[in-house]
């Protein structure tokens, strides 16, 4: 279904879900790139509504602008023109007001803090007691799996716990919307499905909105509700995906004959005519 330059995101369908208020609303983004060849066009009438509980996956080329979309949307940067607005707040607000939780593809971990610290990090930032929080870090601490390592150094830890830590410390400030870039882009192919059905299983305990930034197609489908389509020169939305498959997904899920045509499908979209290259 061919969207074209203006895209919504929302829950699965069931109950009113479609009916939830929009968290994310980008209107008519542009942005622009100055480079030593002239200006570069990254991003062009982009526009794209996503409600509240929508687990959101943005896939496209190299250069399409993904990331450079989450980071409008994160508040690290600011459009040429168009809007950017997270529950109607501007999203450096909104993150300041510790609403918004981020993880990227390098956890970033202060290698000379435990788990602990790492985590409560954040809070430290917000200006709000750690030690009121204790409870809220160490039942994150569990629900990534880490109970035990909660005095361990980064430095001990392999890369997916690592990022595990990364994910806990997004949302101990029990963030309404959850950003995350290539979380599990530096990870083989086997533990990242690992922590793929970890994120799962995380963010149906939370239900937090959430956009994620992937190359992984299998990724997104697995993951998220929608798949938004981008493309490239300029980076604008081309069509949104509903993901048909039932809540909890299963690591079964990735031999399945309609997931893996729905991959081809996607790939398709993204690549026309690779079949044939």
């Amino acid at each position: 279904m061919d969207m074209g330059p203006s895209a919504e995101a929302t829950p699965p369908a069931g109950g009113d879900a479609g009916n939830n208020p929009v968290d994310i609303l980008v209107d008519h983004v542009e942005k622009n790139f100055q480079t030593r060849n002239g200006v570069i066009k990254a991003l062009e009438d982009v526009t794209l509504k996503i409600r509240r509980g929508a687990f959101v996956a943005l896939i496209g080329p190299s250069g399409c602008g993904k990331s450079t979309l989450l980071r409008l949307v994160a508040g690290l940067d600011a459009p040429d023109d168009g809007s950017v607005r997270i529950r109607g707040h501007q999203p450096l607000e909104f993150r300041n007001q510790g609403r918004l939780g981020i993880a990227f593809q390098d956890a970033a971990l202060m290698p000379w803090r435990s788990v602990y610290q790492n985590i409560a990090l954040p809070l430290q930032v917000l200006k709000r007691p750690v030690r009121a929080h204790d409870d809220k870090i160490r039942e994150l601490i569990e629900l990534v799996g880490l109970k035990g390592c909660e005095d361990h150094l980064p430095a001990q830890l392999s890369g997916g716990m690592r990022q595990r830590v990364a994910i806990a410390r997004s949302l101990v400030s029990a963030p309404e919307v959850l950003l995350m870039d290539e979380p599990f882009g530096a990870l083989d192919q086997i533990l990242r499905r690992t922590m793929n059905i970890e994120l799962q299983r995380i963010w149906s305990r939370q239900k937090t909105t959430t956009l994620l930034v992937t190359h992984g197609i299998d990724e997104a489908l697995f993951l998220a509700d929608q798949v938004v389509v981008m493309h490239a020169r300029p980076g604008r939305v081309a069509e949104v995906v509903d993901v048909p498959f039932a809540r909890p997904r299963t690591k079964a899920l990735f031999s399945d004959p309609q997931f893996h045509a729905m991959c081809e499908d996607l790939m398709e979209k993204l690549h026309p005519g690779h079949k044939d290259g």
